[in-house]
């Protein structure tokens, strides 16, 4: 059992709760396949394919942002089969529908992967900050918080939730870390079911703390890290020591090629 699976059945109870509660919501079904995913997506997607930053002058929507409130985070699981693979849930307006406000955002993503393990949790979290993969799209990101701000070309281009969700997965599955299967949760609705959202997400912060100071101190490092790794004091640390590891493996890979000769 991974560490969030009991969180991924959270999520999708807060789902039920808000559909009890009568808030409009929209569930998407997106294809398997990478090929398939990337097919028909209105903006481009993949390194560099970001305008960069956009200012409000450019901005259709704000998602959000620090006065609308926020809560972004995401879970994992080795067991594939408890992601319900490629749907995505909008609950709330859509980006098309609210054209010119500023919005209160949630984003939660699930992936499954046979392979994925608390080694592999730091790669995946990191993940989420896709920003500069997606055109017309800019995110700004402090622990649970995150700020997104569409353009108004991506707009007029038709990207939607639903090309978005799509997005964030081919991008996720593209990745090197196996991952097999992705759902993802937007909400938009309120402020009050942002807030309930983001109870979840403090529950999830502290496991995956302790998940990143128990994969650090297994590598004998004693680093007590936060849930975002960009709003770490310690990630020039951190990164310090990231460049040491990599060096260590590739040192005792050479030594394990030369062994084999």
């Amino acid at each position: 059992m991974s560490p969030f699976d009991i969180y991924i059945q959270k999520v999708n109870g807060y789902v039920e709760e808000m559909r009890a509660k009568g808030r409009q919501i929209r569930v998407f079904q997106a294809p398997a396949s990478l090929k398939q995913l990337r097919e028909g997506l209105p903006i481009r997607i993949g390194p560099e394919a970001s305008t960069g930053v956009i200012l409000r002058e450019e901005t259709f929507i704000d998602l959000g942002s620090p006065d609308s409130g926020s809560s972004a985070f995401v879970l994992w699981t080795s067991n594939p089969s408890l992601i319900k693979d490629g749907r995505i849930t909008l609950i709330g307006q859509d980006i098309a529908e609210a054209g010119g406000k500023s919005l209160p955002f949630g984003q939660v993503l699930m992936v499954g992967g046979m392979g994925l393990t608390n080694e592999k949790h730091r790669a995946v979290q990191y993940l989420q900050f896709a920003g500069n993969q997606i055109e017309g799209y800019m995110a700004r990101s402090s622990g649970l918080n995150l700020w997104v701000r569409i353009s108004k070309d991506a707009a007029g281009k038709g990207v939607c939730f639903e090309s978005l969700g799509k997005a964030l997965m081919a991008i996720y599955k593209a990745d090197s870390l196996g991952i097999e299967t992705m759902q993802a949760v937007f909400v938009t609705s309120s402020r009050e079911d942002v807030e309930l959202l983001n109870d979840i997400a403090k529950q999830v912060q502290n496991i995956s703390r302790e998940i990143v100071k128990t994969d650090w101190q297994n590598r004998g490092y004693d680093v007590d890290c936060v849930f975002d790794c960009r709003a770490c004091e310690n990630r020039t640390a951190c990164d310090d020591i990231r460049k040491i590891l990599r060096k260590q493996e590739k040192e005792e890979k050479n030594k394990s090629d030369s062994g084999l000769q």
